[in-house]
């Protein structure tokens, strides 16, 4: 049987299946989606290592995007914490006091004040109340296991979100060099640690691009 074919095969039963944490997204050029334990490419082709076991040889071109698996219920917690959110009903900060509290905050903890403002502008574009559709949240697009992690009730809130964010990237800057870091930070640890570097998923390897060219 061609690669194609047994990868359409799969597609089929996966697609309603709830992806797992610790996978990959890939997305066909037919428009189909399926869930891997990792997809690596090889050449020409990509190797698609399954979930229950096995690998599947295909031709790369059959893959139109690889990407993290998303968290599942995130983006329920965001929209929830943003209607609970303090911030958001309180008079907005204007964007010189957004700027000014992240370099406040930068030079408080340690971190390069340049790098903190590349991650925020990428991020949120210093926008405090953004949710994405991943629910990811405020200027530093914290998820709900970084909140629990750095005790923050309200993500929204400018100077808590922008502390949580920095301490979890000054703790990757601690394990990664600055590349694998940001790519920690965006993707997750378990991404970086399985493809050994930045994974070839084409939004963080996007954003890592961006906020290197930002700091030379």
């Amino acid at each position: 049987m061609r690669p194609f074919a047994i990868a359409a095969v799969l597609v089929v039963g996966l697609a309603g299946v709830v992806p797992a944490a610790g996978a990959d997204i890939v997305r066909l050029t037919n428009g189909r989606t399926m869930t891997v334990e990792m997809a690596r490419f090889e050449g020409e082709n990509v190797i698609l290592v399954m979930r229950g076991g096995g690998e599947i040889k295909a031709a790369r071109t059959l893959v139109a995007e690889l990407l993290p698996d998303e968290v599942p219920f995130a983006r329920t917690v965001a929209i929830e914490a943003l209607a609970a959110s303090p911030t958001a009903a309180a008079p907005a900060l204007s964007a010189d006091a957004i700027r000014g509290l992240v370099s406040r905050v930068a030079q408080r903890l340690g971190l390069d004040i340049k790098l903190a403002h590349a991650v925020v502008r990428t991020e949120s574009n210093y926008q405090p109340l953004a949710v994405s559709p991943r629910g990811a949240m405020g200027l530093m697009q914290i998820m709900p296991v970084i909140m629990r992690e750095y005790d923050v009730t309200d993500p929204f809130d400018p100077e808590r979100n922008l502390e949580a964010g920095m301490r979890h990237l000054q703790n990757l800057l601690k394990r990664f060099d600055v590349r694998k870091a940001l790519a920690a930070y965006n993707a997750g640890e378990s991404a970086v640690s399985r493809y050994g570097g930045v994974p070839p998923y084409r939004e963080t390897q996007t954003y890592v691009a961006r906020i290197m060219a930002a700091l030379r």
